[in-house]
């Protein structure tokens, strides 16, 4: 599934294409949508919330959209072939005059009032990319279930808004605990907390400018702690990357850097 760094990347894409010029071709490929026409309205903006794309049209109307686990949003010169899937994959088609962007496997795609958008974002704790990120926030959110663990605390998406898989486990490994540590368990966890908590905003906010692919796993050679690194030597102590699942998920760790329970 996309992070929040992949998320954001995809609104600026969007922003930068469609942003203040008035749509000419509209066409939503989903049941509920199918005679919803944009055509005319205009751009306004394009924002990121976690994991929610925001799509602001004139009119005061805001098209939502989720990637899940291999959504795409991408974004074609004229006259340029689409890529990203077959056509029956597609489920949005939004274009002006000189950029077309095409949504791909969207399971989740609606329209709602832009004074509405509470409905469907109102519940996400602070965005680690966007303007309302507060770490003792998320500190404090975190902590509300102590007996969680750690890993299932930073993907749930009302803590903290933004981090997947891959940065679970990275945000872990700085933490020097495994994924399956309870969050109470942590060393002083009101003073650790928030560090963890801007320990992921930092990791996101490195990431947001760099290269990925359409479905937010590194592209090859970009270098992770140990997400994806199972039998790897550690990049800090050199003792082989562990993996097991957590929550229905591939979970990596290191057995010597990470102290707590593995299961």
């Amino acid at each position: 599934m996309p992070e929040g760094d992949s998320i954001w990347r995809a609104a600026h894409r969007l922003r930068t294409a469609l942003a203040g010029h008035p749509l000419v071709v509209s066409d939503l490929r989903v049941p509920r949508l199918a005679t919803v026409d944009l055509t005319g309205r205009t751009t306004l903006d394009v924002v990121p919330r976690g994991k929610h794309l925001l799509h602001r049209v004139e009119g005061g109307l805001t098209l939502h959209s989720h990637l899940r686990m291999d959504g795409s949003w991408r974004v074609f010169e004229p006259g340029a072939p689409w890529r990203g899937g077959p056509e029956y994959e597609i489920r949005a088609v939004l274009g002006t005059a000189e950029q077309t962007a095409v949504g791909y496997r969207l399971p989740v795609l609606d329209l709602l009032r832009t004074i509405d958008e509470h409905r469907v974002v109102g519940h996400l704790g602070p965005d680690l990319l966007g303007p309302d990120w507060d770490p003792q926030l998320a500190a404090r959110n975190l902590l509300a279930d102590p007996d969680r663990p750690l890993g299932e605390a930073l993907l749930d998406q009302r803590n903290l808004a933004g981090i997947g898989n891959i940065f679970k486990a990275e945000v872990c490994f700085l933490a020097q605990v495994t994924p399956w540590t309870p969050v109470g368990a942590l060393a002083e966890p009101e003073r650790t907390l928030p560090r963890v908590a801007a320990a992921a905003h930092r990791l996101l906010d490195a990431n947001k400018d760099r290269s990925r692919n359409t479905t937010g796993s590194p592209r090859r050679g970009q270098e992770l702690f140990v997400y994806g690194r199972l039998r790897r030597p550690c990049l800090r102590c050199g003792t082989p990357i562990r993996e097991a699942p957590q929550d229905g998920r591939p979970t990596y760790w290191c057995p010597r850097c990470q102290s707590g329970p593995t299961s």
